[in-house]
């Protein structure tokens, strides 16, 4: 099979950019869609011009760096899966495939379909630590969870941080994101005693970011491709609206590592 794909293409984050279309080599089907632009970039190469930037890691769908939006839809057309698990065969011979970065003012474009996402790091360090020393790790089993617990710990652990929900949000918001992280934190008896504190450091952070507000239209869930629920984001606000009340402080020095 063949495709054409319409490429951002842009040579820093101070050029201009605009959309490139590229007929691509003859493809096997059941490539991933990663593997498709590597093909393009050996063509490219080999005609002498400068390939195609893309992040990419793992690509098993663990790491989250494969960030890229295909025909308008973060991580591309199926539900549950990153981008590197996004196959030629879901596309036909002879489509136009359109292939994007990320959009967000917090993730400010680095190269063609590259962007950077430090900012969600950041909200990481504004809120995952813990004040006191705590000694040597305990034992797993000193702490007993109950597994309804860690079970929804879990599910909030799945998170993989790579920032469709603010892509796919109209106001490109990072709650869904925040909420995970804050829930997979707070929910376990070892995040208890930084809760609010946490909670509080986190949501602000994600402010100072320049993240939009969520009027929880449900698009962040929809393109997750760890389908995290959007009962995170209201157990947040639930968490932050207690830390207001309590008047806790904003940020806690940090004296040991989570």
């Amino acid at each position: 099979m063949k495709v054409r794909i319409k490429v951002w293409r842009q040579k820093s984050a101070n050029s201009r950019g605009g959309f490139k279309t590229y007929q691509t080599p003859v493809l096997n089907p059941n490539m991933s869609f990663l593997e498709m632009l590597d093909v393009v970039n050996e063509d490219l190469t080999a005609r002498g011009e400068e390939p195609i930037a893309f992040d990419h890691d793992c690509r098993e769908g663990i790491c989250g760096t494969c960030s890229l939006v295909i025909d308008g839809k973060p991580h591309g057309p199926h539900r549950g899966i990153a981008t590197c698990q996004t196959y030629m065969r879901s596309f036909k011979d002879g489509d136009q495939i359109v292939v994007e970065p990320f959009r967000a003012k917090a993730f400010p474009l680095v190269k063609d379909l590259v962007v950077n996402r430090k900012s969600f790091d950041r909200i990481m360090q504004a809120g995952g630590f813990i004040s006191v020393r705590t000694g040597g790790a305990p034992d797993a089993n000193a702490i007993p969870v109950p597994k309804e617990i860690a079970d929804l710990a879990m599910d909030a652990a799945q998170c993989i941080g790579c920032g469709a929900c603010v892509a796919a949000c109209k106001n490109a918001s990072a709650m869904l994101f925040v909420a995970a992280k804050v829930s997979q934190l707070n929910l376990l008896p070892q995040g208890q005693p930084e809760k609010h504190r946490r909670v509080k450091a986190m949501v602000e952070r994600m402010d100072q970011e320049g993240f939009g507000s969520c009027t929880v239209t449900g698009s962040c869930e929809a393109v997750c491709p760890k389908e995290i629920s959007l009962d995170f984001i209201a157990r947040m606000n639930r968490d932050y609206a207690l830390a207001l009340l309590k008047g806790e402080p904003k940020k806690a020095k940090a004296g040991g590592a989570s």
